[in-house]
């Protein structure tokens, strides 16, 4: 009620994407010639690919030094839809004598899935849950997963996706509201469920190739998202209102 009251009255509105726009009026109403999608930008000075020793110290940090890891970057809400993503994992790679470890980094959370879905994961596979980690180490981080995976049910715009790309990650989520408007044709996409995500990581952790080539086009395609341009439409729904 409180949002249907603010479209009303609104004289121009500013939203991250056009998936935001369209489900506002969906269920809000509103007047499509007032929004003004602004998406957001990335800091290139922190999001950038790093070299092999940067990412080396990160993964030391963590207890991988040597060790492959998928990683996953965002709260753990229900909304991330991380239990699929344990149990797609688990479904990938529980015969491999060497498994990934999962790294779900982020704040804790409130979704109740997730323990039930650690309890199933056999004992020969590693999970981490280190937290927030500190902004300097992101980098290293995202340019040293294999495959960054986001298997996200909704998002307003989905930044955590954009700074992965923008560190030259292989990145996998899917193409549910904004994401595809953010990942374009430089990501990789699954559905929901347990059984695609672990599809599609399959696919990319045996095939290096495709990860190196998402990595080279997430970089290229991020740069096209920055904050100039989000201020600038910003600026445009300023004079929008006072017309």
């Amino acid at each position: 009620q409180a949002i249907r009251r603010a479209v009303r009255g609104a004289d121009a509105l500013v939203v991250p994407s056009a998936a935001t726009r369209d489900e506002t009026l969906r269920f809000a109403g509103g007047d499509a010639s007032r929004f003004h999608v602004a998406y957001h930008g990335v800091d290139t000075s922190v999001f950038h690919p790093v070299d092999d020793a940067e990412r080396e110290r990160v993964a030391a940090s963590l207890g991988l030094s040597g060790r492959r890891y998928i990683g996953f970057l965002g709260t753990l809400e229900p909304r991330k839809n991380v239990p699929a993503l344990i149990e797609g994992w688990v479904q990938a790679f529980h015969d491999d004598d060497e498994p990934p470890v999962l790294v779900l980094a982020g704040g804790k959370g409130w979704d109740e899935g997730i323990e039930p879905a650690l309890a199933e994961v056999p004992v020969h596979m590693t999970v981490l849950r280190p937290g927030y980690l500190p902004l300097e180490d992101l980098p290293g981080f995202l340019s040293g997963c294999d495959v960054l995976a986001y298997p996200s049910i909704a998002e307003g715009f989905g930044l955590p996706v954009l700074e992965a790309m923008s560190c030259g990650a292989a990145t996998l989520t899917t193409r549910l509201t904004s994401l595809p408007e953010v990942g374009g044709d430089a990501v990789a996409y699954c559905g929901t469920d347990p059984d695609s995500i672990a599809r599609e990581l399959r696919r990319l952790l045996d095939d290096p190739g495709r990860r190196a080539a998402l990595g080279a086009a997430a970089i290229e395609r991020s740069g096209e998202f920055t904050w100039k341009r989000a201020a600038q439409v910003h600026i445009e729904a300023y004079k929008a209102a006072m017309r």
